[in-house]
């Protein structure tokens, strides 16, 4: 049974809106006509990331209002991480250093079954997108995929600024729907592409973005016992991967995807 009720909207994304609901919490309520099964599957796991232990908010209900699919979860105080480093608040460097040691707490946690694996994701993808991509992009994806070493850490799969509220009990991660088991250079490699390889023209400072990058990197390095050089090229390697998943999510359009299609075929030519 319900016990909130739709208060203020606080907060607004592409596909959906965040509305006070009862002390502490807040209800997250999908735009109309955003599928009901997604919003359940981004439900399921946050349920999956706050289980872990990880800082993710907790998950009290499902509902739909109006029509619109929703759920009711913690109210974290404090602005984004984005924020602050859009206000100067934070330096680049802090601002890698937070992103870094949140994906290392994922990543060293143990991943829930109930998570896809980027095998299952990436098929699942090509499945639903029909002819998205390239014929022969499409046709080496899964082949290139399963020749890359086998590693199922817990990974975000959306880590950036925005998805970070800075509480007065600490960082705390949001938006848990990309979660997906896979090895952490895939997450490290996902935030390279948005960070440092396809930045999105409107952005106004895109070396402020690329020195939170390299600060990441390098205090993920540091926090896991690797070398820069080592990690690296780890992220290099599923780059390509993380380009296919990001055309098939239908997010970029234009000169930024005819880039990105030329980096991935680029990377399997270089595969062989």
């Amino acid at each position: 049974m319900r016990l909130g009720a739709l208060g203020e909207k606080i907060g607004e994304g592409a596909v959906s809106e965040v509305y006070a609901w009862a002390p502490g919490q807040v209800v997250k309520l999908f735009k109309a006509g955003f599928p009901p099964r997604l919003a359940a599957w981004e439900a399921r796991m946050t349920r999956a990331a706050h289980a872990a232990g990880l800082p993710a908010p907790e998950v009290f209900d499902e509902v739909s209002l109006d029509g619109r699919a929703g759920f009711v979860l913690t109210h974290f105080e404090g602005p984004s991480l984005r924020r602050l480093s859009q206000t100067r608040s934070l330096t680049s460097e802090q601002v890698g250093v937070v992103l870094a040691e949140l994906a290392v707490a994922a990543h060293q946690s143990h991943p829930p079954e109930q998570v896809l694996t980027l095998r299952e994701h990436t098929t699942a993808l090509l499945r639903r997108s029909g002819e998205t991509l390239p014929a022969p992009i499409a046709d080496a994806v899964i082949p290139l995929l399963d020749r890359l070493p086998p590693c199922d850490d817990f990974c975000h799969g959306d880590l950036h600024s925005g998805n970070v509220i800075m509480s007065p009990e600490g960082p705390k991660l949001i938006d848990w729907t990309g979660a997906i088991r896979a090895p952490a250079a895939y997450d490290l490699a996902s935030c390279h592409m948005l960070l440092a390889e396809f930045i999105h023209p409107s952005v106004v400072d895109p070396e402020r973005l690329q020195g939170v990058d390299t600060a990441l990197q390098a205090e993920y390095a540091r926090l896991t016992g690797s070398t820069l050089a080592a990690l690296r090229e780890a992220v290099e390697t599923y780059m390509p991967i993380v380009c296919v998943n990001a055309l098939l999510g239908g997010a970029w359009t234009g000169a930024l995807r005819e880039r990105m299609i030329e980096r991935v075929e680029a990377a399997l030519r270089a595969s062989g």
